[in-house]
C-alpha cells in the first residue's frame, strides 16, 4: 500500500532582505513546522528549498521555492513533474492583505485574489483547485504603497499576533494532515 503524500507550499522570496517581511509568512511557517517536526529544510531541488520527512504516517514533503514570488508556480510544477501528488494533497501558505493580521483562512480552492504567488501557481497548474491557507497581514491605508507594504516587516505590537498566528498556522496543517481540509477549517476559520 503506498504511504500516503503531502505537500506543503509555503510562499515567500528568497534573501535575508525579505527575511520575517509580511509577503513572507509562508515561509515563516514551513520553518516553524520543519522545526517542530525535525524536517531540514536545505535541498536546492525544483528551484526551490525542499525537505521531506512524516507526520502520523505520512510522508511529508515541504518548499519553499526560490523563484522570488511571482514565479512560484515554476518551482512547484518542476516539483510536481517529478512527484505527481493530486491537488487535493498540496497546501498553498501565503500571506493575504484582505484578512485582518493574524487572522487564517483554509479554503479548499478559489482565486489568487489578486496575490502574484498564487496567480503563478494557478497559471502553472492551469487550476485554482488545490487548498490554500491564507494569513492575514493587514493592509496600508494608502493601497498605492502596497509593494512597500508587502515587503515591509511587521511593527512590533504586530509581531506578536503574526507569530501566535504562524503557530495556529502550523496547528491547522497538522489538523489538515492527520483529519483532513474540512476538521481543519472548521477548527481554524473561525478563530
Amino acid at each position: 500500500m503506498d504511504t500516503p503524500t503531502k505537500l506543503i507550499v509555503g510562499l515567500g522570496n528568497p534573501g535575508s532582505d525579505y527575511e520575517r517581511t509580511r509577503h513572507n509568512v509562508g515561509f515563516d511557517v514551513i520553518d516553524q513546522f520543519a522545526a517542530a517536526h525535525g524536517i531540514v529544510v536545505g535541498r536546492r531541488d525544483y528551484r526551490g528549498l525542499t525537505g521531506d520527512g512524516s507526520m502520523d504516517g505520512v510522508r511529508v514533503f515541504l518548499l519553499k521555492p526560490q523563484t522570488y514570488m511571482n514565479l512560484s508556480g515554476e518551482s512547484l510544477s518542476l516539483f510536481l513533474r517529478v512527484k505527481s501528488l493530486p491537488l487535493s494533497e498540496i497546501l498553498v501558505v501565503a500571506d493575504d492583505i484582505a484578512l485582518p493580521t493574524g487572522k487564517l483562512r483554509l479554503r479548499p480552492a478559489g482565486s489568487a485574489g489578486g496575490h502574484n504567488g498564487l496567480k503563478s501557481i494557478v497559471a502553472h497548474l492551469q487550476s485554482q483547485d488545490f487548498p490554500r491557507l491564507r494569513i492575514g497581514v493587514g493592509a496600508p491605508r494608502d493601497p498605492s504603497v502596497q509593494v512597500d507594504f508587502v515587503l515591509g516587516r511587521f511593527q512590533r505590537d504586530e509581531r506578536e499576533i503574526i507569530d501566535e498566528a504562524i503557530g495556529r498556522s502550523v496547528a491547522a496543517i497538522e489538523t489538515w494532515i492527520t483529519a483532513g481540509l474540512e476538521p481543519a477549517m472548521n477548527r481554524f476559520n473561525g478563530e
